[in-house]
């Protein structure tokens, strides 16, 4: 895990330097929150939705949710992030924020001003890539230019048969729906896959404010890697040891580079159950660790240092007081890690 002291050593002045030549280009611009929340050497903080403990069971309460997102906005995190679960599947143990992301991502849309509204991740073979095209440009229209839609080829097993749909073969479909997608974005397209055909005499509206939706692959999503990094605006991945989290962001963007194309951004989560005592050691929880702030401000600057961009902050097992804990985090971080 991330979390422990041998994983929190500091990398030498030769990989820091390593670290930030391989990202001193501007990302290509997209919409607002993609060129505020993404910055080459740089690392911002978002939130996952809900901003809120609950370490037994898979229900939060929804108590607050969106005043903790004002809140959140008015501390000056970088982006909240929502989950796409449709169903409660007991296996996989959390049903994320209970309600359908982009319904949610529009309630935010219009009760927020500056905040990035993520979504981490739509499970593309599940939806038809129209409706997620027009749900997606329709919050990012209706935000000025606030969404990052994160993608996902889906990891629940027992979703698909409930939805009529094949999980084998959800890679050929999350490819087909990429495309579908970003078809939409032309002015009265002309495209056919597997998902359907139009010939130019219909179109799709809104379209996102940007000229293209900010799409973000997360993972592998069933494909390969040279294709992630070649059709996706940015990566999301899991933690991991630094030195294992290092050497794959590494390959991220070799991959990026022996093609020829432009630097992209990474962007990871993480687990985190803060305590009282500032210089509390590191201890590993699910996806992350409990900690003083000190280590974790260690951390999160080892993760800028081998590429990492943006790190969704989940507060599912913090043990204290929530808005303590934003207040203490915006506080100690977001000097050095401004967003």
């Amino acid at each position: 895990m991330p979390a422990t002291q041998a994983a929190m050593r500091a990398s030498t002045p030769t990989e820091a330097a390593t670290a930030d030549r391989g990202n001193n280009s501007r990302f290509d611009p997209i919409n607002q929150a993609f060129d505020t929340v993404f910055r080459p050497n740089k690392l911002s903080l978002g939130l996952v939705v809900p901003v809120e403990s609950y370490p037994i069971g898979a229900k939060p309460l929804m108590t607050e949710h969106v005043e903790r997102v004002r809140m959140a906005e008015a501390l000056g995190f970088s982006a909240v992030w929502l989950r796409d679960v449709p169903f409660d599947v007991p296996s996989f143990g959390d049903v994320g924020q209970i309600f359908d992301p982009f319904v949610h991502l529009g309630l935010l849309a219009g009760t927020t001003k500056r905040i990035a509204l993520g979504v981490a991740s739509i499970v593309l073979p599940l939806r038809h890539p129209a409706h997620v095209a027009k749900a997606a440009s329709s919050v990012d229209t209706l935000s000025g230019g606030r969404l990052l839609l994160g993608v996902a080829s889906g990891d629940r097993p027992e979703e698909y048969p409930a939805l009529g749909m094949s999980y084998p073969d959800r890679g050929a479909r999350f490819r087909e729906s990429v495309a579908y997608i970003r078809a939409m974005a032309e002015e009265r397209p002309r495209f056919a896959n597997g998902h359907g055909r139009l010939e130019g005499d219909i179109d799709l509206l809104p379209k996102p404010v940007g000229g293209r939706l900010p799409l973000l692959i997360t993972g592998g999503s069933q494909q390969d890697p040279a294709w992630v990094a070649a059709n996706g605006d940015g990566w999301m991945t899991y933690p991991r040891d630094l030195a294992s989290q290092r050497r794959i962001v590494g390959d991220y963007r070799r991959r990026l580079a022996n093609s020829g194309g432009k630097d992209k951004p990474v962007m990871q989560s993480l687990y985190i159950d803060l305590m009282e005592d500032d210089g509390a050691p590191a201890s590993p929880i699910h996806l992350g660790f409990r900690s003083g702030i000190d280590v974790l401000e260690a951390y999160l600057e080892e993760l800028r240092v081998i590429g990492i961009n943006h790190v969704a902050l989940n507060l599912r097992f913090n043990q204290a007081d929530v808005e303590r804990t934003l207040e203490r985090l915006a506080d100690r971080l977001f000097s050095r890690f401004g967003n």
